[in-house]
């Protein structure tokens, strides 16, 4: 991904009022973030843990989406896989995070992911998520990458749909 601004993120979100994409919580370490690395900007608000963003490129465009986050069932022990990257987490690695349709309504999309949004980083073993969380794969790196933006690219249609 290509380095974004401030100002371009803000613009890119389309399930969010003007004001409200204002308001949010950008990352204040965007110059420090490994750019080269990521194939989607995602992140949490840390003043809210419920609400966290996703930022991709769609074909031209930024397109960025307010996700909320469900509350994680305390005191389950569990695996849970992301529907974006395919990483495996235990305990809240993995929640569900739903975002409000851009159009049509009080509707929403829903999607397992990595909580921290860190698939880019999993995925080329920047991050490490701990025994179990890649299952092997025939795939090349390359492939995964793929895969992993066009599962991104599907949750953001049903998202502008």
């Amino acid at each position: 991904m290509k380095p974004i601004s401030e100002r371009e993120i803000r613009a890119s979100f389309v399930n969010c009022t003007k004001g409200e994409a204002k308001r949010l919580a950008i990352p204040r370490d965007l110059d420090a973030r490994p750019w080269e690395d990521l194939d989607f900007l995602g992140w949490q608000d840390l003043a809210s843990p419920g609400r966290a963003y996703l930022v991709a490129e769609q074909g031209d465009r930024l397109v960025g989406v307010a996700l909320r986050r469900a509350a994680s069932s305390a005191g389950q022990v569990r695996r849970s896989m992301c529907s974006l990257c395919l990483t495996t987490h235990s305990g809240d690695g993995v929640s569900l995070m739903t975002a409000r349709r851009a159009v049509g309504g009080g509707n929403s999309v829903g999607a397992y992911m990595c909580t921290d949004l860190a698939c880019s980083l999993y995925l080329r073993g920047k991050k490490d998520v701990g025994p179990g969380g890649r299952m092997p794969e025939s795939l090349t790196l390359e492939e995964k990458i793929s895969r992993t933006g066009a599962n991104v690219s599907e949750f953001l249609q049903k998202v502008t749909q």
